[in-house]
């Protein structure tokens, strides 16, 4: 089973992307980086780490860029390096492509301007994690 950490501090979207997750596997939140850190590590070192991170960059106290580059360096110290790490889609209500261009530069895998459409949001995550979905069958006569 697939496990998913949504971090926002806007509890309407941290929920939907929540429940458009929790389809695919077990879905945990945090409110900021700090919250977020701390679930991350305990999945380390329980041995069960998280598969996606859905990470919004605008947070009070510790802000997405800032929970990257820890998330990045708990893996570092585990060993984990490269694409062995999770994989993670940062979140934005800015366009502003600094804040993009940062992000991949950080290590994230992609990029949603919210409002998050399901859609999307599905196309990345079967992007990222293709193994969670099943391959798509034709219909025979």
């Amino acid at each position: 089973m697939a496990r998913f950490l949504v971090v926002d501090d806007d509890r309407l979207c941290r929920e939907l992307v929540r429940v458009l997750l929790a389809k695919y596997g077990r879905c945990d939140v945090a409110y900021d980086g700090h919250e977020a850190l701390a679930a991350f590590r305990i999945a380390l070192e329980a041995g069960e780490p998280y598969d996606l991170v859905c990470l919004d960059v605008m947070m009070p106290r510790m802000d997405g860029h800032a929970t990257l580059k820890s998330i990045r360096q708990l893996e570092r110290g585990q060993g984990i390096l490269g694409s062995d790490g999770v994989q993670v889609i940062m979140l934005t209500a800015t366009k502003d492509t600094k804040d993009c261009i940062r992000a991949f530069s950080e290590g994230c895998e992609n990029f949603l301007c919210k409002p998050i459409d399901k859609h999307t949001l599905a196309a990345s995550v079967r992007e990222l994690l293709p193994d969670l979905f099943l391959p798509e069958t034709a219909d025979t006569v």
